[in-house]
């Protein structure tokens, strides 16, 4: 059986993969990604790449499709039981919302998005609150920090823009074991991905307190790859604290990743907004410990 399905208004500008994670929102993303690469889903029949953008009008087409299939295959974040701890955890962590996104304090140790039936994911429970909301960007399993979800299609779509054209300003915060050469500085580096090995990131840096070989520094991203800020931190010789892939020769290897989303600024519909969160206790019994306590906020402003 071939299922097409044709591209409605205000589901255009859109790559296919997300587009189709969206119609089923059961499909992983490996899978989607295995069937255009098999050719199995096309547009317009003709084989296209997942990053492939539809327009209103093109007839995406699944061939072998069946609901047993796409079931057998798949897991269906609606039958997931999630733990009424975790929804409580979930709305503790809300910094703030309206009718279009909900910005939240992601805590560490849970990934944004599952990659098992098991572990509960920030993408399965809000699935479990609507079937609408949407991730907009990622932060790691071990990063805490804000993190942006919208709760329709129209607000998926501008912040995809917002992403794309770096409208969207993200600080973090790190504790690093040693520190940079230069306190202050922007680094190019082409780093390896799953795709390749030239994907090329642009991170700003600033050191605002070193102490016994400790380096408490701030991080905006220009790009938003994968690991990247744990990549740079090791490519300054200052990986950071509690990094069991990036730190080789982690004397803190007990800690958690003392890596933040701290800040995050942009306009939505020509309002501006802005947030700053409160860094995990694990983070600030840290700083504490080791001197290296201080405000943040003035230093957040300068390196904007």
């Amino acid at each position: 059986m071939i299922k097409n399905i044709k591209v409605k208004r205000f589901e255009d500008d859109t790559r296919i993969d997300r587009w189709l994670k969206r119609q089923f929102t059961s499909l992983s993303q490996s899978f989607i990604e295995k069937n255009i690469r098999k050719g199995i889903i096309k547009v317009n029949s003709k084989k296209i790449k997942a990053n492939y953008k539809i327009v209103v009008g093109d007839i995406v087409s699944i061939s072998g499709y069946s609901e047993t299939k796409y079931y057998d295959l798949t897991k269906k974040i609606s039958e997931k039981i999630l733990p009424d701890k975790i929804l409580k955890d979930f709305k503790k962590t809300i910094v703030y919302q309206n009718s279009h996104f909900i910005i939240i304090n992601k805590w560490s140790g849970i990934s944004t998005q599952g990659v098992s039936k098991i572990e509960i994911s920030i993408d399965d429970i809000i699935k479990k609150l609507s079937k609408h909301y949407n991730l907009v960007h990622r932060l790691d399993k071990d990063t805490s920090g804000l993190l942006i979800i919208s709760k329709n299609l129209k607000a998926t779509k501008l912040f995809a823009k917002l992403f794309k054209e770096q409208a969207i300003n993200k600080i973090y915060v790190a504790l690093c074991q040693g520190m940079p050469r230069n306190l202050n500085s922007i680094v190019k580096l082409k780093i390896k991905n799953k795709i390749n090995s030239n994907v090329k990131t642009i991170t700003k840096y600033k050191v605002i307190k070193k102490r016994n070989k400790i380096s408490l520094n701030l991080y905006k991203p220009f790009t938003g790859k994968t690991h990247q800020l744990r990549i740079v931190s090791k490519y300054l010789n200052c990986p950071i604290i509690g990094d069991k892939k990036y730190n080789v020769n982690n004397k803190y290897k007990f800690e958690k990743l003392k890596l933040h989303a701290y800040y995050i600024k942009f306009q939505f519909n020509d309002q501006d907004y802005e947030f700053k969160s409160i860094l995990p206790n694990h983070f600030l019994n840290f700083m504490k410990k080791n001197k290296l306590f201080i405000k943040l906020d003035k230093h957040i402003n300068n390196f904007l």
